[in-house]
């Protein structure tokens, strides 16, 4: 295995940039949390004018679920990376892998619990938990136990789902759970600080914990830490970079099967949870993928290089600019900010997320001027490997 770190720049700007350009896709998706009750509600029903929809259409097939898997494919990468390190210098890693993990997971907890729910830092501490068992696996290995953790349960699900569809159609209709809904809006939109907390840690019970959801997390999340690590001791970053007629090759492929994958509930019926289901569990990780090739071909040309090279400190300070997100959005729309909760339009929720990563990634290019990490990077790297900080 070639290290990333040997004569390879042009591999670890991509490898940043992914991480960058990943966490917009991420901040897209929270955007429709962060200013209404988006797990609550069937949004093709939610969302009235034609302009919503078409807006949330895009955001639905060209970015829902195909980034946050990249991201997680990024954390398991970087994990292993650590890992390798340790390895070469003969130390052990796993006392430092507990340690990452552990202070993720408490922070996570404390950012479901009193900043915003959908926190993924918890479920990501979890799975890197289950990952330490398996980092002494090959590349390959890795690869292919994350590819058959991911694909086999999702296409039995999908079997089952369109089974049931097929048996009984208003079993797997998608439906709007008004209570919750009435429940979110009230919260945030009107109520204390305590009241919100409350609702908070419901929401996030909601999606983590309650009729096996915890479950689901991990099988929706840990394969791709498997792939992203097996990606980094093969170095596939390193040899996507130095064959860019094969990246682009793969780039076509993954993005036309994804695309076409994306949008089965468009073909057939948006309403039927056994299409959604589809879309996101097996079109989403492709598309992301093809994603994931594009942006590592644009980072082996010159130009595009360039181009890009300014997503990288934002992928650097990828945890700060993740929980400033998460602060930056609750201010604007919960009650205890500007109290814009369930008052603006798919449309100005993509602006401004557009407006907010724009300035984090002009604040980030700034900030790794004069500091070589962020401030919870730093925290994150001290937790784990003491004052000194001996690795990165």
């Amino acid at each position: 295995m070639q290290s990333l770190s040997a004569g390879g720049p042009k591999r670890i700007i991509a490898i940043d940039v992914l991480r960058g350009l990943s966490l917009f896709g991420i901040f897209l998706v929270n955007m429709l949390s962060f200013h209404s009750p988006y797990i609550y509600y069937n949004p093709y029903e939610w969302w009235k004018t034609s302009q919503d929809l078409a807006a949330f259409s895009w955001v639905d097939i060209l970015v829902q679920s195909s980034f946050y898997p990249l991201f997680a494919m990024m954390f398991g990468f970087g994990a292993a990376m650590q890992y390798e390190k340790a390895k070469q210098q003969g130390q052990p890693f796993v006392w430092t892998g507990i340690r990452r993990f552990t202070f993720l997971m408490v922070l996570g907890l404390v950012h479901a619990f009193f900043i915003w729910p959908g926190d993924i830092l918890f479920n990501y501490a979890v799975c890197g938990f289950l990952l330490l068992l398996f980092l002494r696996l090959s590349g390959r290995m890795l690869l292919i136990v994350g590819t058959l953790l991911l694909f086999l349960p999702a296409i039995a699900l999908s079997l089952m789902l369109i089974m049931a569809a097929y048996m009984d159609p208003y079993s797997t209709v998608y439906w709007t759970d008004i209570a919750s809904v009435s429940a979110s809006i009230a919260a945030y939109g009107s109520g204390t600080y305590a009241e919100i907390t409350t609702q908070r840690m419901n929401d996030w019970l909601n999606v983590n914990i309650v009729d096996g959801a915890f479950f689901y997390q991990l099988i929706s999340i840990l394969p791709f830490l498997f792939i992203g690590a097996g990606a980094y001791k093969l170095d596939i970053v390193g040899k996507w970079t130095s064959r860019p007629k094969k990246t682009a090759f793969i780039f076509l492929v993954f993005f036309v099967t994804g695309l076409l994958l994306k949008g089965v509930p468009t073909i057939f019926d948006r309403s039927n949870i056994a299409y959604s289901y589809i879309q996101d569990s097996i079109g989403g990780p492709i598309l992301g993928v093809s994603y994931a090739a594009l942006i590592i071909l644009l980072c082996s040309f010159a130009k595009s290089y360039h181009l890009l090279k300014p997503f990288a400190a934002a992928g650097k300070m990828s945890l700060t600019n993740y929980l400033t997100q998460s602060i930056i959005g609750t201010l604007i729309f919960y009650h205890y900010g500007l109290g814009f909760y369930g008052q603006i339009t798919v449309s100005t929720g993509i602006w401004l997320c557009v407006t907010i990563y724009a300035v984090q990634v002009i604040a980030s290019n700034l900030w790794l001027e004069r500091f070589q990490q962020g401030p919870f990077e730093l925290l994150w790297r001290t937790a784990s490997y003491g004052k000194r900080g001996k690795q990165g």
